[in-house]
């Protein structure tokens, strides 16, 4: 008899045993079940299976798709699903990126990503090792509309972490960055250049797709990236768990040239799933406050949130430039596609490029609590209510850069600590 129990229902479960101490009893109890398919949750939901893979097929779907307005094979940006003769989906791993765009658009469990929270489990309750969660710019109220950055970072402490840091902190450090990236680059009407800032998928595409832009993306490592290994070189033994709404960076985490960075990545879907399963309310937590980032940062979390972030932090570090920023956003995959095709075909029509794989950005991901309208307008309200606009004047920015050993902030395009660069 086949068991009815979803994927998250699996992971919810043995988030649980995990936490009372009695995973292994629990996994075997399922496993008698004699269900290939639960054995096949179980192995994933507990962070089984490949070091570097995040995509697995767990059963046969033989072609028979309910996937409304979308399925797996067309969804994937890379050519990596296929179908044999048969009908059942075949996953090209030398293809994959690992993106998760088929996860998304699968409505029957036949495609799922790895979950990589319950090995942190005893790690979390033995408390001998600091762990730190990072979460991303997109965070706030997705937990319920009274869950402040405090009352988060209280209910991740309950769970076990020992404090949390907001990425957006170091999106300031990437703002800055990009506009002295841009400075450099853009010096005639014929230049521009290609934000790889955020979004894995958007950067992937160039990649792996438009390779012959590779020459205009801007050489920065994404916020996460920046805020993992700032956290590693102020606390060298921690461990660093980031927390978004995406799977794509999942798979970003473990690039050859990145995965120094970040140990483990987790959903908000994935976090909320734990917060129930253990019984922590974070609406009804204590206030936890240790804010410190600037408009910039929080709002990189919808599109054109980058694009602003750069244009006021340029206009405000090099008021004199004389090429002005002129940005230009692809909102969603399709119009990434459309705008770098466009590039390639020289029809340029901006100087700065930013593309968002999910529509509305960040609050648009798959593994969104809220809807992405309402993310936008939270996000924005936690922009505004920013000590400053541009990181160039966030004294907590600043201070931070002298203790990662950037003395100025022109010091952040040389980057001689190598934090913030990758080749691409």
């Amino acid at each position: 008899m086949k068991s009815k129990l979803t994927y998250d229902d699996v992971f919810k479960r043995l988030v649980k045993s995990a936490y009372d101490g009695r995973l292994e009893e629990d996994i075997n109890e399922l496993k008698q079940q004699g269900d290939k398919t639960l054995n096949q949750y179980i192995k994933y939901a507990t962070g089984g299976g490949e070091p570097d893979q995040i995509v697995y097929k767990v059963k046969e779907c033989n072609g028979d798709c309910s996937c409304e307005g979308d399925n797996c094979e067309v969804s994937c940006l890379f050519g990596a699903i296929v179908r044999d003769m048969e009908g059942n989906v075949v996953i090209k791993e030398n293809s994959c990126s690992g993106c998760g765009q088929c996860v998304e658009v699968c409505s029957h469990d036949a495609l799922v990503d790895k979950k990589e929270f319950i090995p942190l489990v005893e790690i979390l309750k033995d408390r001998k090792v600091p762990v730190f969660a990072i979460v991303a710019p997109a965070f706030y109220k997705q937990f319920g509309p009274n869950v402040t950055a405090g009352r988060l970072r209280a209910a991740l402490k309950r769970l076990g972490f020992y404090g949390m840091v907001e990425v957006a902190l170091f999106a300031d450090i990437l703002t800055l960055r990009e506009a002295l990236e841009f400075d450099a680059h853009v010096r005639t009407e014929d230049d521009f250049v290609l934000t790889s800032c955020c979004c894995p998928i958007w950067v992937g595409m160039v990649k792996r797709v438009y390779k012959d832009l590779i020459p205009h993306i801007s050489p920065s490592v994404s916020p996460m990236v920046a805020c993992g290994r700032g956290v590693k070189k102020l606390h060298p033994e921690a461990k660093v768990v980031f927390i978004g709404p995406c799977i794509a960076k999942k798979a970003e985490a473990k690039e050859a040239d990145v995965k120094d960075a970040v140990d483990v990545v987790i959903t908000f879907k994935e976090l909320d799933q734990v917060f129930k399963a253990v019984g922590i309310n974070p609406e009804e937590m204590d206030e936890d406050i240790s804010e410190h980032s600037s408009t910039a940062g929080r709002i990189y979390a919808r599109t054109a949130g980058v694009s602003k972030a750069v244009t006021d932090t340029i206009n405000r570090i090099r008021p004199d430039k004389e090429i002005k920023i002129k940005t230009i956003q692809a909102d969603g995959v399709k119009e990434c596609r459309k705008m770098l095709q466009d590039a390639l075909a020289g029809k340029v029509e901006a100087n700065f490029y930013e593309g968002m794989g999910c529509v509305g950005g960040c609050v648009g991901g798959p593994h969104v609590l809220i809807d992405p309208g309402q993310g936008r307008e939270y996000v924005n309200e936690y922009g505004e209510e920013a000590s400053s606009l541009t990181p160039a004047d966030n004294k907590f920015v600043l201070a931070l850069l002298k203790r990662l050993g950037y003395e100025e902030i022109d010091d952040l395009l040389e980057d001689k600590q190598k934090m913030l660069t990758r080749n691409f």
